[in-house]
């Protein structure tokens, strides 16, 4: 079952504005909504701010970015390594060789449009848009499960009937890797199941519907307001599992077992059906204790070693909150 934690009491919060929002799409080349999506937004940008002059609304600066554009024109995932690994403090400050690989260079400049990571000069947020081939629902996926203003944005959507669910991978900021790190906030807009190098409609209206939810409550926190507090789901990764292999050849020798298959999120219960091999035989779950999996069978992540992750569950009361601004804003 769940666990229940609470966070900080209701209380009046005086904060900066977050003036400066990054929309990031195209991390990984194959992952279509988030590439399309923010072409169609570049396009509707101009509108998008004539809107909020009207309407005297607080606007944000969103910068939009389509993150790997070499990657998107060959349709793959990456050209040389995975992009979404290479924002650690020791990739991006470390010596670089003529010979560095394509993203590598890439996250430098990433670094250098969006950060530096870690700095004051960082954008205030980083929503970065990924599709998965896993029955994920639109799910966060942050490093920190107090981070109260990624968890605001979650619950703003979450209670839009817009987002599923918000899993934590913890991990201090120098070793944080992807994309979203680099902003003050930041997190990864995953969601699927949507094979990679196509468009689903219904998957790319899902992510663009919850990145409008995400804008808008930016606009209200940015124009001062009360956010209501409420109960929200936060998964934390706990381990990753790979596929039986082979002990020579090291190919798989089991697939996810169809009990399994696209019910991430669900309680998986020791004993229950894990894998089924090739010759048919049932693999069970040997853990200990149960556990939410999640990216069952994700396509992107056989070449890691990753049939699944697994997390904890816990509930989190993420309290009210009455904002207000005060000072210049630089």
């Amino acid at each position: 079952p769940l666990q229940c934690s609470i966070s900080q009491e209701n209380q009046v919060v005086p904060l900066p504005r977050l003036p400066r929002v990054a929309v990031c799409g195209g991390t990984h080349g194959n992952e279509l909504s988030g590439v399309y999506l923010v072409r169609e937004l570049l396009k509707l940008q101009r509108e998008v701010m004539k809107k909020e002059q009207e309407e005297d609304l607080k606007p944000a600066s969103v910068l939009l970015v389509l993150s790997n554009p070499r990657a998107m024109q060959q349709c793959r995932r990456y050209v040389d390594t995975d992009l979404n690994r290479c924002f650690t403090h020791a990739t991006l400050n470390g010596p670089l060789s003529d010979m560095a690989p394509y993203e590598i260079i890439r996250s430098r400049e990433l670094n250098a449009l969006l950060g530096p990571k870690g700095s004051p000069a960082a954008v205030d947020l980083v929503c970065d848009l990924h599709n998965t081939t896993a029955n994920m629902g639109l799910c966060f996926i942050a490093y920190s499960d107090c981070d109260w203003i990624c968890l605001h944005i979650f619950r703003h959507l979450q209670v839009s009937n817009t987002a599923s669910y918000f899993s934590e991978i913890f991990a201090p900021s120098k070793f944080s890797y992807s994309l979203d790190s680099v902003g003050k906030h930041g997190f990864a807009m995953e969601i699927g199941p949507q094979p990679h190098g196509v468009v689903r409609s219904n998957i790319y209206t899902a992510m663009k519907v919850g990145v409008q939810h995400m804008l808008d409550w930016v606009r209200l926190f940015n124009s001062g307001n009360v956010f209501e507090g409420g109960f929200v789901d936060v998964f934390t990764m706990v381990k990753h599992i790979d596929y039986p292999r082979d002990s020579e050849t090291r190919n798989i020798t089991a697939a996810i077992h169809p009990c399994l298959q696209d019910r991430d999120f669900c309680l998986l219960h020791p004993e229950d059906p894990l894998f089924q091999t090739f010759s048919g035989e049932t693999v069970r779950y040997k853990g200990t204790e149960p556990l939410y999996p999640f990216f069952i069978n994700e396509c992107a992540y056989y070449e890691k070693g990753i049939a699944l992750s697994l997390n904890y569950g816990n509930v989190y009361k993420v309290c009210s909150h009455e904002i207000f601004h005060h000072g210049n804003i630089l």
